[in-house]
């Protein structure tokens, strides 16, 4: 079965071969279809495959892949610049947000016991807010979504070495809490388990914490989706 792109430039294909000049419209149309197509598909199996590489890097740059069929890929390597600020680059998160999952137990809720931490919620609306330097912002339906987005696009092995724990549990870690019934300590992702039981300001403060260790410059502040 031929993919999207394969249809897409069979367009192009097709209409050169019967003598069929495309309008500026129409190839307007297929750039933007070819982008979306990229984006949406290719980029994100690029970024699973360098993710785990470029998490040992922990100093900001930008890399800029130039690539033409049949030829060796070119990497250029930059500290002068953002990617925000290269004519023509359109800034792409290559990696899309996975979604983790709650690790609760299989056991029914007993009666409801007093345990620590204890997750104190005085406003369940506040939500939570996250914008990079190059303004790309993270604003997901719930903190704990919003935190673990964030985290996942720092690396959770580099956010890991800035050492926040919660008794003897760390915030990101690869070591699984024992679950009880009607409680959820962490959310799992990839292997990795996010320690989920804290407030928003909690939240804010640690995803505060990494930022400053690492001089991300995050924005980081209430709020909902729109």
């Amino acid at each position: 079965m031929a993919t999207k792109l394969e249809k897409l430039y069979s367009i192009i294909q097709n209409s050169q071969e019967i003598g069929v000049k495309l309008s500026d419209d129409v190839i307007s149309q297929i750039n933007e279809a070819e982008e979306n197509i990229i984006r949406e598909e290719i980029l994100p199996i690029i970024g699973q495959d360098i993710e785990p590489t470029l998490s040992q890097i922990q100093r900001e740059l930008v890399l800029v892949v130039e690539y033409r069929p049949g030829e060796p890929i070119s990497v250029a390597l930059s500290r002068k610049t953002k990617i925000s600020q290269i004519v023509d680059a359109k800034p792409i998160v290559a990696n899309p947000r996975k979604l983790s999952k709650p690790v609760k137990s299989d056991d029914p809720a007993t009666a409801q016991e007093p345990h620590e931490p204890t997750k104190y919620v005085t406003n369940h609306t506040k939500g939570l807010r996250v914008q990079f330097p190059d303004g790309t912002v993270v604003c997901n339906r719930t903190a704990i979504d919003t935190e673990i987005d964030v985290l996942h696009r720092i690396g959770f092995e580099r956010a890991a070495k800035v050492g926040i724990t919660y008794s003897k549990w760390p915030l990101i870690g690869k070591k699984k809490r024992p679950t009880e019934a009607g409680k959820v300590w962490q959310h799992e992702i990839d292997g990795w388990y996010i320690y989920s039981n804290t407030s928003n300001e909690r939240k804010k403060a640690d995803l505060k914490a990494i930022s400053d260790y690492y001089n991300l410059g995050l924005i980081i502040s209430d709020g909902k989706p729109e």
